[in-house]
């Protein structure tokens, strides 16, 4: 299976230019089954205030940025996994929309919302879905999430062998390192797809990074350029979850010693 990333800076506010420079960075993909791209993918991140977040953002079943997304999916046979700036209803949702050869197969609305971002957006009444792809399991994280390991580990329990984890991260380094460690104590694949950039007084981190089970790095991007990576893996190393021949990460679990984490 050959799964891929693409980093790069969406303009707040202007979706046509974003689709423009993503257009060309997805006509460079070639064969490749699984996609993610950077959280708010379709509106850029730091708005000024939420009017701004409001009209830039869509509605799945009527949008552009997604109808653009379903096309290249169509077109090219793969999955793609993009942060969205949902409007549903009267709220909106920083969202991941998952497009599987052209059609949309699903959402996961973020949890854990970040510093101004509860401003403008609600937590996610999705929960933690997984999807099927061809037999792989795959679940979803936003940004933010990545420091919850809670989220992680209930995705693994559900059987997840990827995550996919848009991000427009600003905290420079800390969720390039403890991804890689999330996918080593759940022995899963990760795929951080960050973006690069300023916006106002942000700038985001770029380094989007994917690992393995190990918890080892396959691929990183720069720090600031716009880049398409892709690595060939064999998702089914996810399902080994024996770390020595009397250790399982799961069987060896004491979830009754675990119920402050509920409270």
């Amino acid at each position: 299976m050959k799964i891929g990333l693409i980093q790069f800076a969406p303009t707040l506010g202007n979706f046509k230019k974003t689709i423009a420079d993503l257009d060309i960075l997805l006509e460079k993909t070639g064969a490749v089954d699984l996609l993610v791209l950077p959280e708010l993918a379709n509106s850029g991140y730091n708005f000024s205030d939420l009017k701004q977040a409001w009209d830039t953002s869509e509605i799945i079943e009527d949008s552009q940025f997604i109808n653009f997304l379903k096309q290249k999916s169509k077109e090219a046979g793969y999955t793609i996994v993009s942060g969205f700036n949902e409007r549903d209803g009267n709220e909106l949702y920083n969202s991941a929309v998952m497009i599987h050869r052209g059609a949309v197969l699903g959402k996961y609305q973020k949890l854990h919302l970040f510093y101004r971002e509860k401003e403008f957006f609600k937590p996610g009444k999705t929960g933690l879905p997984v999807f099927d792809i061809d037999g792989i399991t795959i679940g979803i994280q936003i940004c933010f999430d990545w420091m919850f390991p809670e989220a992680w580990r209930a995705l693994t329990l559900k059987g997840a062998d990827i995550i996919c984890h848009p991000a427009n991260l600003v905290l420079p380094g800390m969720a390039q390192r403890a991804v890689p460690v999330h996918a080593m104590i759940n022995r899963i694949f990760t795929i951080t797809a960050n973006r690069i950039g300023t916006e106002g007084d942000l700038t985001f981190t770029g380094a989007s990074t994917i690992a393995n089970p190990r918890g080892e790095v396959l691929a990183q991007a720069s720090a600031a350029q716009p880049e398409l990576i892709t690595v060939e893996i064999d998702p089914l190393l996810a399902r080994d979850k024996q770390v020595t021949i009397h250790n399982h990460i799961l069987q060896d679990r004491k979830p009754e010693e675990y119920r402050r984490l509920i409270e």
